[in-house]
């Protein structure tokens, strides 16, 4: 089936979109955002359709139902989603053990982990320590997810001290289960919410770098309903899509320009074109995620991105991705 699903969907080797970043190897940036594998169920499925990497995840230490349903919703006309679905997962053990089962790891793997609903804040790192402690040895990099609206008050850990203490307990977590298994230190990311003012997001992102940290990922849902025409737009929750494309690839730009390029920048938010993730990278990302587009268009999105992408580099005079990225500060 994997191979049937390859010949299909499966992207060229583009040498010129070839990427080695975070200890990692990409074959092109074009990343499955997490959110649509919580489970760790389908990595063998989405490894197959082109992807050049994929996160798993939201996952909490211990299982959760989520929100109640309907916690999910299409509008079609502007092309976005609005979900609430609350981390909903099957707990840490349980993906430690398909992750486990695994024969092939074909694309790396990012484990995105986050805090069950009934953790209070203040212990929240205890849950982002436990996760690590579980799933250190089946994921290739870890993001940090503060930046989900639909658990109460998980935003505010983007802020003050709190974010300081996680990422400390998170970095120590992952220096402890190192030693215990003999490999480096899996990198970090940090998952950061669109709707911070810049004051906020240039207090957070000084916190990131000063952390230890090895990246950040620009950015989750937004609460934002701009722009947006469909019935659906009253709904609670996070919003994903084209209406989000602007203002992500807006933080993007901003934090690559606070930390002059120095910290890899993930672009995700409402790409549906080569164009729009051109603009991502072109901002500062180095590698980018869909999610939505992917809902809309399917699997076929990933091989007309890169490929759009290697001509949209081709024609600026570009041999190789690393040269466009952050070419808007230059």
């Amino acid at each position: 089936m994997t191979a049937l699903l390859r010949g299909m969907y499966g992207v060229p080797g583009y040498p010129e979109l070839s990427m080695d970043l975070l200890g990692l190897s990409f074959a092109h940036p074009v990343g499955l955002a997490a959110g649509l594998d919580k489970n760790a169920k389908s990595v063998e499925g989405f490894s197959s359709v082109g992807f050049g990497f994929m996160e798993v995840g939201t996952v909490t230490p211990l299982p959760q139902p989520g929100n109640e349903l309907p916690r999910l919703f299409r509008l079609p006309a502007d092309e976005a989603l609005i979900n609430r679905m609350g981390f909903n997962n099957d707990g840490a053990a349980a993906m430690a053990g398909r992750l486990g089962s695994l024969t092939a790891r074909p694309i790396p793997v990012f484990v995105n982990i986050g805090k069950n609903k009934a953790t209070p804040n203040e212990l929240a790192h205890e849950d982002y320590r436990r996760c690590v402690k579980e799933l250190f040895a089946y994921g290739d990099l870890f993001v940090v997810n503060i930046s989900s609206p639909n658990t109460p008050d998980l935003r505010a850990l983007q802020l003050g001290d709190e974010l300081k203490t996680l990422l400390q307990a998170v970095k120590e977590e992952m220096a402890v289960q190192a030693a215990k298994h003999g490999s480096a230190p899996k990198p970090v990311l940090v998952k950061l919410a669109p709707d911070m003012t810049p004051e906020q997001l240039a207090f957070s992102v000084d916190t990131i770098a000063a952390s230890g940290v090895e990246g950040i990922i620009a950015t989750n849902t937004t609460l934002s309903r701009d722009g947006l025409t469909h019935a659906n737009a009253s709904q609670a929750g996070g919003m994903s899509g084209r209406p989000l494309r602007e203002r992500s690839t807006e933080v993007v730009a901003a934090i690559y320009k606070q930390t002059g390029g120095k910290l890899p920048i993930i672009g995700s938010g409402g790409i549906f074109t080569a164009e729009d993730a051109y603009a991502k990278i072109r901002a500062g990302a180095s590698l980018v995620e869909i999610y939505t587009s992917m809902i809309y268009k399917g699997p076929g999105i990933v091989k007309e991105i890169a490929s759009g992408l290697r001509e949209l580099l081709l024609r600026d005079g570009h041999s190789h991705l690393r040269e466009a990225i952050g070419a808007d500060h230059h």
